[in-house]
């Protein structure tokens, strides 16, 4: 079976035009959710990763499950003001105009091997930010993995032009 029967698509979604590619439904499903972690993990057996670090939200359920089945901390990359204590910040662009992710400053020591996952990669603004605030506690970042690639959007190029492997299960169309 494959992970793209697992996701629906709601049509219109947040607004007129978008074809919002929903994961909660694979996230639902025992199997559809234990393959998506198995194959997300995959292209990284047998390498050392000390950390997985996620973007916020359906990263997290991601970045848990892997860090759960490696072993490892995970780190949260959160939506300016979400997090307590001391943070770094990055801003990244938006459609129109402009946000800020941000990561605790004690979350990652120098030196430490990072994988970094979210759902979606469109645009790569949001794992731009992440990339930039893993390279910020000197660690070591040993590629992005993503469920679904929006390839017109440009992110997973966009995230390959600075140097980092891109994993992704499959793609959708449009936006």
């Amino acid at each position: 079976m494959k992970i793209e029967s697992f996701i629906r698509t709601i049509p219109d979604y947040p607004k007129k035009g978008i074809q919002f590619r929903d994961v909660s439904t694979l996230f639902q499903d025992p199997r559809g959710f234990r393959m998506a972690i198995d194959m997300l993990l995959h292209p990284y057996a047998g390498q050392p990763i000390d950390k997985v670090a996620a973007l916020e939200a359906r990263g997290f359920i991601l970045g848990g499950a892997i860090a759960h089945q490696l072993s490892v901390g995970f780190v949260p990359i959160r939506k300016q003001g979400k997090l307590p204590g001391e943070t770094w910040e990055e801003d990244y662009s938006l459609e129109y105009g402009e946000a800020t992710m941000e990561m605790h400053t004690d979350g990652l020591e120098a030196g430490e091997r990072v994988l970094l996952v979210d759902d979606l990669i469109a645009t790569g603004g949001t794992c731009e930010a992440g990339i930039k605030l893993i390279k910020r506690a000197n660690a070591e970042l040993v590629g992005c993995a993503f469920i679904i690639d929006l390839p017109e959007l440009g992110g997973k190029k966009l995230i390959e032009s600075l140097g980092v492997e891109v994993h992704t299960l499959c793609e959708f169309e449009g936006e």
